[in-house]
């Protein structure tokens, strides 16, 4: 939510220069030019102020009004003075999920059997009470949040407290301390909640991710258009883990480096709902290492988290997972992507692709005659959508496959998005079909269960302030 700050801060700030530019009642003979970001509606022109107005500059002020009261996504202002500002951002969302035509067992590459769990139910999928703003400063940002998500109901992390402190240096050099994620991902670099689907990634990305922790980070502009952000933070996954669960290796890096056309936005999602006159861009990469133990892991059902699986949807730090009586005790995670969309017309196609590497494992017991000690997966997702209703409605697919050691999973899916309020995405009513071909990844709060093979529907009801 911080990235979203920052591409707020400069439309407050021409709105605050507007206001001051009439109390000091300034010679206005010239054309003032005011710039809207490339995200919001094109660039408008104020001509010279007067008795009597102009039809052109009436429209100007009026939405410039309207703009004071409420940036979208800027959260509602509640209190501000010259040493401190404060914000309330909410975000939640309803869900009704079916999965009842997967299947009800799968079966690992040893042969095991289990239960694979299905769903058919409503669920407050997610409340989010953001607290933001400024001390002393407006270089000094503070960002505290709670979070809950009624799936998760008696795991360790269902109720999330956490927050992060950030002081701007200037455009190049920015740090932040506290929890955040793990920059390994473009979903995991600030894009969310604006993604094609509703708080859900496609399965290769939930497969090869990692997720929040607690750490120190850095990000910037390195010239225009190239953006970075490195972290180092505790471990790969932190919500749900207490401090006695973490060792002393403070070893986990993150490091993420992507380019933007100036028209797409340095933390845009997916989707061209602003429907872009001319083609806007992205690439990007990343990198992440961690060394991770078993006691560091989280709970399989938290929300957010994620868990280090084979492709067969087996977690390594599992007892038994790579033979009778054996047990991974440490894993050495390395994993690089790389990505790439394009946003033009309303139309809107982004990939990924990614490549993991487990090694080093620390492994008590008598591995198996044959047994691998080392694992590489790689795979890729695909997304597309466009904007069939200008505004209003949004078609979209989804196809994303893992080509692994023990298995070669897949889905494919798509939906609609509907946006009933004018001119803006902070509510849409989303529905989506979805098919799992073995999904190696799951939990409470994610639409696939590990094992996962069949179709899913779903629908969500999204608020954003």
């Amino acid at each position: 939510m911080r990235v979203k700050d920052e591409r707020i801060q400069d439309l407050e700030a021409q709105l605050e220069g507007k206001k001051k530019g009439k109390k000091d009642k300034k010679d206005t003979s010239a054309p003032v030019v005011t710039t809207v970001p490339a995200s919001s509606e094109p660039a408008l022109k104020e001509e010279s102020e007067g008795a009597n107005p102009s039809p052109a500059q009436a429209k100007v002020e009026k939405e410039a009004k309207t703009l004071e009261e409420h940036v979208p996504y800027s959260g509602v202002k509640l209190f501000k003075n010259n040493w401190v500002e404060l914000k309330f951002t909410p975000y939640a969302y309803v869900r009704y999920i079916n999965q009842k035509g997967i299947d009800d067992t799968r079966t690992d590459s040893f042969g095991r059997t289990f239960d694979v769990p299905r769903q058919n139910s409503f669920q407050l999928g997610k409340v989010m009470l953001q607290f933001k703003g400024w001390l002393g400063t407006p270089k000094f940002r503070y960002y505290l949040y709670t979070w809950t998500s009624n799936t998760s109901m008696g795991e360790g992390a269902q109720v999330v407290v956490g927050g992060n402190l950030s002081y701007l240096f200037d455009p190049h050099f920015n740090l932040g301390l506290g929890i955040a994620a793990l920059p390994s991902t473009r979903s995991t670099r600030g894009t969310f909640p604006f993604w094609l689907r509703v708080d859900a990634r496609p399965l290769s990305d939930e497969y090869f991710r990692a997720s929040y922790t607690t750490g120190i980070y850095a990000w910037g502009d390195i010239i225009g258009g190239l953006h970075y952000k490195t972290m180092i933070g505790n471990n790969m996954s932190q919500l749900g883990v207490s401090q006695a669960q973490l060792d002393e290796g403070l070893n986990t890096v993150a490091t993420s480096l992507w380019w933007t056309s100036k028209n797409f936005g340095a933390f845009e999602g997916m989707g061209d709902y602003e429907i872009h006159e001319k083609p806007a861009f992205t690439f990007g990469a990343a990198y992440t290492h961690s060394r991770e133990t078993k006691q560091t892991q989280p709970g399989k059902n938290d929300p957010e988290n994620t868990q280090i699986r084979l492709s067969d949807g087996t977690s390594i730090f599992d007892l038994d997972a790579l033979g009778p009586g054996t047990q991974v005790e440490k894993a050495r995670y390395q994993m690089t992507t790389a990505d790439a969309g394009v946003k033009y017309k309303g139309f809107d196609f982004n990939v990924d692709y990614f490549f993991r590497w487990i090694t080093d494992l620390d492994i008590t017991g008598a591995l198996p005659a044959g047994s691998k000690t080392s694992f590489f997966d790689h795979g890729y997702q695909a997304q597309a959508s466009y904007m069939v209703i200008r505004r209003r409605l949004q078609l979209y697919g989804f196809h994303s496959g893992i080509l692994g050691q023990f298995g070669t999973p897949w889905e494919a899916g798509g939906g609609v998005n509907i946006f009933p309020l004018k001119s803006t995405k902070e509510f849409r009513v989303n529905l989506e079909l979805d098919y799992a071909h073995r999904s190696p990844s799951g939990y409470n709060a994610y639409p696939l269960a590990v094992g996962a093979n069949g179709p899913i529907f779903m629908t969500n009801v999204e608020a954003h302030y």
